[in-house]
C-alpha cells in the first residue's frame, strides 16, 4: 500500500526583527511586534523568533547594527528551517539588497507583508486592481534587488502577485502598467461615485476603527447581512454598504477597511476611493476595542488617519466594543504604586477623558451587550440630521431638534 502524500501546505517559519529609537517605550515596541506577529500569522507564517535592538535610528546598510546583524545571521544558520525574516518598517532598495545578501533568505518589510495580506483579502475587481497599483507602486524602485538568485518560483509570503512575472521586472513595463491601473481605477471611482450619487439624501453612517475591532461584526448585527468577519487582520478590504432600520428610521450604514500603524503609503493612496465612504459620511461610528491593551495608542492612530483622509469635523460616536472581553488587574489596598492601564476597571474608563470628551457607549457586538442602548444612540444622532434633510417628517420625532 503507498504511503498517503500530505497536500497540507506547510506553514512558513519567520523571523521578526524590530529596533527601538529613543521615541518608543519598550511596551510599544512589543505592542509593535504583537502586531507583525499577527500580520504574519494572517499571511500564513508562524513567528518562531524575535529580535529587538535599541538604536538612534535604522542603519543605513542593514537597518540593524552590525553585531545585531551577526547575531540575526548566526540564528538562521542554526535554524536552517526559518523561511523568511519581516522587519517592523518599511526598507530602503539598498538595505533589502544588503540583507538579502547577508540572510539568503527572503527578507519582507511591514509594507509588503500588508501589501501581501491585501493580495490574499481582495475579492473584487476594485480591490483587486487597488492592490495591484500599490504592489507594483512598492516594486518599482526596487527592481535591482539580489533576490533573482533564491528559489522564486516555490512562492510564499511576499512574492504573489506581480513579483512573479520575471518579464514585468522591467521599468519601463511596470510604469505601463501603473499608468493603466491609475485609469482603470479612474473609471471605476467614477461608476461607484454615481452609485452614491444614486443613493439619494439618506443619512450615512461609516465604521471606522483600527483593524480587527468587530467593525464587521457590528454590521451584521445592525443590518442582519452576512458580511465577512474574523479574528484576522484586514478581514474585509472592499466597503460594504447596507440599508439599515432602527425603529422606523432608514440610513446608509458603510463598514470600511481597518486602519493600523504604519499603513503603506501606497495603500493609502490606492484605496482612495473606498475611503471616500469615511469622507461622504455624516456620522462616523469609532469602534475600539476596548480590550486590547493599546487601544489609546489604536485611538491616535485612527483619528490622525481620519484627519488626513478628511480634515472637516462631523458628528462621532465612540463605540467601545468587546466589553465581554476586556480585564483589568485589581490592586491592593496597601499597593502604593502608580495605577497603570490594566488597574483601571470598565467602570473607571466609562468615567474617564475617552467617555467624557465626546458621545461614547460601551457594548459588545458579539453578545449584544447593551446593544439597545447603542440603538437608541444611533437613531438620536441619525434623526439630527435626517430632520435636517427631510423637515415634512418632523412630526415623526416631536423630541429631536435639527442641530
Amino acid at each position: 500500500m503507498n504511503d498517503l502524500i500530505s497536500t497540507e501546505k506547510e506553514l512558513e517559519k519567520v523571523v521578526l526583527v524590530a529596533i527601538r529609537t529613543p521615541d518608543v517605550s519598550e511596551r510599544e515596541v512589543e505592542e509593535y511586534l504583537d502586531e507583525l506577529a499577527f500580520l504574519a500569522e494572517t499571511a500564513g507564517a508562524i513567528p518562531v523568533k524575535r529580535f529587538v535592538q535599541s538604536l538612534p535610528m535604522p542603519d543605513k546598510r542593514y537597518f540593524v547594527g552590525s553585531g545585531k546583524l551577526e547575531e540575526i545571521v548566526e540564528y538562521v544558520k542554526v535554524h536552517e528551517d526559518v523561511d523568511s525574516i519581516i522587519f517592523d518598517d518599511e526598507l530602503t532598495p539598498s538595505q533589502l539588497r544588503n540583507l538579502e545578501g547577508a540572510f539568503r533568505r527572503r527578507i519582507l518589510d511591514r509594507t509588503n507583508l500588508i501589501l501581501d495580506i491585501f493580495a490574499r483579502r481582495a475579492r473584487t475587481a476594485h480591490a483587486k486592481t487597488q492592490v495591484e497599483l500599490a504592489q507594483y507602486q512598492y516594486l518599482l524602485p526596487r527592481l535591482t534587488r539580489m533576490w533573482t538568485h533564491l528559489e522564486r518560483q516555490r512562492g510564499g509570503i511576499g512574492m504573489r502577485g506581480p513579483g512573479e512575472k520575471e518579464i514585468e521586472t522591467d521599468r519601463r513595463i511596470i510604469r505601463d502598467k501603473i499608468s493603466k491601473l491609475k485609469n482603470d481605477l479612474q473609471k471605476i471611482d467614477r461608476q461607484m461615485a454615481t452609485q452614491r450619487k444614486n443613493r439619494g439624501k439618506l443619512v450615512r453612517v461609516a465604521l471606522v476603527g483600527y483593524t480587527n475591532v468587530g467593525k464587521s461584526t457590528l454590521m451584521n448585527t445592525l443590518a442582519k447581512s452576512e458580511v465577512f468577519a474574523e479574528n484576522k487582520l484586514f478581514a474585509t478590504l472592499d466597503t460594504t454598504v447596507r440599508k439599515v432600520v432602527v425603529g422606523n428610521l432608514p440610513f446608509l450604514l458603510a463598514d470600511t477597511v481597518g486602519f493600523i500603524r504604519k499603513l503603506p503609503h501606497h495603500l493609502v493612496e490606492s484605496f482612495k476611493s473606498t475611503l471616500d465612504e469615511v469622507r461622504e459620511a455624516d456620522i462616523l461610528l469609532h469602534v475600539v476595542d476596548i480590550s486590547h491593551p493599546g487601544f489609546e495608542q489604536q485611538i491616535e492612530v485612527v483619528n490622525k488617519t481620519l484627519h488626513e483622509i478628511d480634515e472637516r469635523e462631523k458628528p462621532m460616536v465612540m463605540v467601545f466594543n468587546k466589553v465581554d472581553a476586556f480585564t483589568y488587574t485589581e490592586k491592593e489596598e496597601d499597593d502604593l504604586t502608580p495605577e497603570t492601564r490594566e488597574n483601571y476597571s470598565l467602570d473607571d474608563l466609562k468615567e474617564s477623558w475617552m467617555a467624557k470628551d465626546t458621545k461614547s457607549i460601551f457594548i459588545s457586538a458579539k453578545e449584544k451587550t447593551n446593544f439597545d442602548e447603542f440603538r437608541e444612540l444611533l437613531y438620536r444622532e441619525v434623526v439630527k440630521i435626517h430632520v435636517t434633510r427631510f423637515p415634512f417628517n418632523d412630526f415623526l420625532y416631536p423630541d429631536i431638534e435639527a442641530e
